[in-house]
């Protein structure tokens, strides 16, 4: 396997405020928000794991010292759950990612925009391509995940990845829509949130990419978009038009818990999974 096509690293971007789930987020991360009995960044976490990533990169702000504890050993609480007979509580969260992975955190002093996070794991990642999971989307899929398709997919072509789905058009708003090429899976475009009688397709990114180095570069002479920040979509949208983006189709469910209506949705998703089969 070519060296340049294995993707041990992925970046997380949790920096955000999580104004749409106040007053739970005042003090606690919204990428601590359980699904059942697991935080949602836990679930990105697993999902990078289980494409073959053993660096994990975490883009942090104020108030998410939490974050960092999550993933951190905890021998008082084990310990007390052992001495209370509860060993499998123990292990659970002495198990909460495998031997071997690491935990980076950066802190992002500003936030400007999705761009700018992945931006700032520029160090970290260096001259590898690399995985980004928004923790907001939660997925279920199949098999090892929709990462694992991702780096499936980037391991036969070497250019940049991403996930999409099927949307409804008077949803096209919501979305990095892609314009698609002309053969094979390839993007020759991707439109941040067009009007629907704009849309190139109906085929919507989510948040699941693989991306190669250069996009550092281009996000560093990138100018600030309409909304003042600077957009991974216009990055993206550069590498398309050069014929270096690939779209895989999603294989399995998103629920956006970026909202609480997704959120909701995603809980009793889950929960009804767990009680099935009991």
């Amino acid at each position: 396997m070519d060296k340049n096509r294995l993707v041990r690293k992925a970046v997380f971007p949790v920096a955000g405020f999580g104004t749409r789930f106040l007053p739970a987020t005042k003090a606690m991360p919204k990428e601590l928000l359980p699904i059942v009995n697991k935080p949602l960044i836990q679930y990105a976490a697993e999902e990078a794991v289980a494409a073959g990533i053993d660096t994990l990169i975490f883009i942090t702000g104020r108030n998410k010292r939490a974050i960092e504890d999550h993933f951190d050993a905890n021998k008082e609480l084990e310990a007390a759950l052992i001495a209370k007979g509860k060993p499998e509580e123990a292990r659970m969260i002495h198990n909460i990612l495998p031997a071997g992975v690491e935990c980076v955190f950066v802190r992002q002093a500003e936030q400007l925009g999705l761009g700018h996070a992945i931006l700032s794991a520029e160090r970290v990642v260096g001259s590898e391509a690399f995985a980004v999971l928004l923790a907001d989307d939660f997925i279920t899929s199949s098999g090892s995940g929709v990462t694992s398709d991702l780096v499936n997919n980037f391991k036969k072509s070497g250019l940049n990845q991403l996930s999409v789905m099927h949307v409804d058009t008077c949803d096209v708003s919501k979305y990095g829509m892609i314009l698609p090429g002309t053969k094979n899976d390839l993007v020759s475009g991707l439109i941040e949130k067009p009007l629907p009688e704009n849309t190139p397709s109906n085929l919507a990114s989510i948040g699941r990419y693989i991306l190669t180095p250069d996009i550092f570069k281009i996000l560093r002479n990138q100018s600030f978009g309409t909304t003042g920040e600077i957009e991974l979509a216009d990055s993206i949208n550069s590498q398309a038009k050069k014929g270096l983006v690939e779209a895989v189709r999603l294989k399995g469910k998103r629920f956006d818990c970026g909202s609480q209506d997704g959120y909701m949705k995603a809980i009793l998703n889950e929960f009804h999974k767990k009680t099935k089969f009991k």
